[in-house]
């Protein structure tokens, strides 16, 4: 496995260490999907996609907070970005706890994803500090694969909360869990900048260093695809609730069916994690995106053949197929853009994650805006999006190989 420096934990803990890290964006989503509908009753939400705001808004925080936790990861050090994001992801936390209005649910949304960006970048930027290449690719698939049980349990978990107490109780969650990360993170895993490596900040050379991360063709590509993935995947994320609970009725059974879902996307994860090296991730992209825009056509002709709402078996089947080809595409996207950044790994994760929540933010919520008792806009969102990707794709090997060409 390609390393730049030696890794100080086993493979194993610093795996579920990074996963649990990077999982607490998934836990702070899925784990309040069950309580969307209580929710916008209980603080007298307009409509249901004021509701849907309480996921969707959560990640055009992480695109502000992303920009401002990578320069400082870059400068201060990765361990003291994951602890100021923690206690800024906890008071965020208490501020929706206490809401009594939706306008207040959604800035403590907000404050929680400026928070949590702090985390999820500089564990980004660890992984690039200790794995490269391929070796990264490794790292993220299995990470990506423990990465995803989280989605498979948050949503139960939060349904276990609502039968027994409050939906106030979720937030309480949220922070024993940021604690326990906290005191995981900081008893066991050492500072991987250190000091004679950081780049002192500056105005001039962060936008020197912006400008080459936003002007590099293939960095460029690979995030504007996944950003157009992502933007289709979040409007199914979004809408999962009212899609399963209204539109199919499956009241309880609602958690077990996205958990099914997300395991598809973590088995790809593992499929990934065990064939990256051998078939490297070029190939694994290129033939997950033929696979997902196969997914998504097939599934617009299921659509219509049904009047926008096939059977739930079928739909469920369909799903879990596509999903899988987007797993691929995720941990190996993300590393490819990653690939040319090393030197500026915390700004580069930050402006790639940033770009793409920017714009998938707005592909979802205009995606939903659309939806009125079919999946009509799902399907064609899924056909539109994806092929839209694999022309980013596309770009981007081809901007990649002319400058091999001219080295």
């Amino acid at each position: 496995m390609n390393t730049t420096s030696q890794p100080t934990l086993g493979l194993v803990e610093f795996v579920a260490l990074m996963a649990l890290m990077t999982s607490l964006v998934a836990l702070s989503i899925d784990a309040m999907l069950p309580a969307l509908n209580q929710i916008g009753q209980d603080l007298h939400a307009d409509s249901p996609h004021d509701a849907h705001l309480i996921v969707s808004i959560f990640f055009g925080g992480m695109a502000f907070g992303q920009l401002f936790f990578g320069p400082y990861s870059d400068t201060r050090g990765r361990r003291q970005a994951i602890l100021l994001g923690l206690v800024i992801f906890a008071c965020g936390s208490v501020v929706c706890m206490l809401a009594e209005d939706m306008t207040s649910m959604l800035i403590g949304r907000l404050i929680q994803a400026f928070g949590v960006s702090g985390p999820r970048i500089a564990a980004m930027a660890i992984i690039r500090d200790l794995y490269v290449g391929d070796g990264m690719a490794k790292v993220m698939s299995f990470i990506m694969m423990v990465f995803i049980l989280v989605p498979m349990i948050a949503p139960m978990v939060g349904q276990a909360v609502l039968l027994f107490l409050h939906w106030q109780h979720i937030f309480s969650l949220f922070l024993v869990v940021s604690l326990c990360i906290a005191v995981w993170f900081t008893s066991r895993q050492p500072e991987t900048l250190p000091a004679h490596k950081r780049n002192p900040f500056t105005w001039s050379k962060l936008f020197e260093s912006s400008r080459f991360i936003l002007t590099h063709g293939s960095v460029m590509g690979y995030t504007f695809a996944m950003a157009f993935i992502f933007g289709a995947f979040l409007s199914y994320l979004s809408a999962s609730q009212t899609i399963f609970q209204e539109y199919y009725d499956t009241g309880h059974f609602f958690p077990l069916i996205f958990a099914l879902l997300a395991f598809s996307i973590g088995l790809a994860s593992f499929f990934n994690g065990t064939m990256v090296i051998r078939f490297g991730m070029t190939r694994l992209v290129n033939a997950a995106l033929v696979g997902a825009v196969g997914f998504a056509a097939v599934f617009v002709a299921t659509l219509f053949a049904f009047d926008g709402l096939p059977p739930l078996t079928l739909l469920v089947a369909e799903l879990f197929t596509g999903f899988f080809f987007v797993g691929i595409l995720f941990g190996n996207l993300n590393s490819l853009a990653m690939q040319p950044l090393g030197n500026m790994a915390g700004l580069g994760a930050a402006i790639i994650g940033s770009l793409s929540s920017i714009f998938s933010v707005p592909i979802a919520l205009t995606i939903d805006s659309f939806l009125a008792g079919n999946l009509y806009p799902i399907g064609l969102g899924f056909l539109f999006f994806f092929a839209l990707a694999a022309g980013c794709v596309k770009f981007a090997q081809q901007t990649q190989r002319i400058a091999s060409s001219e080295e």
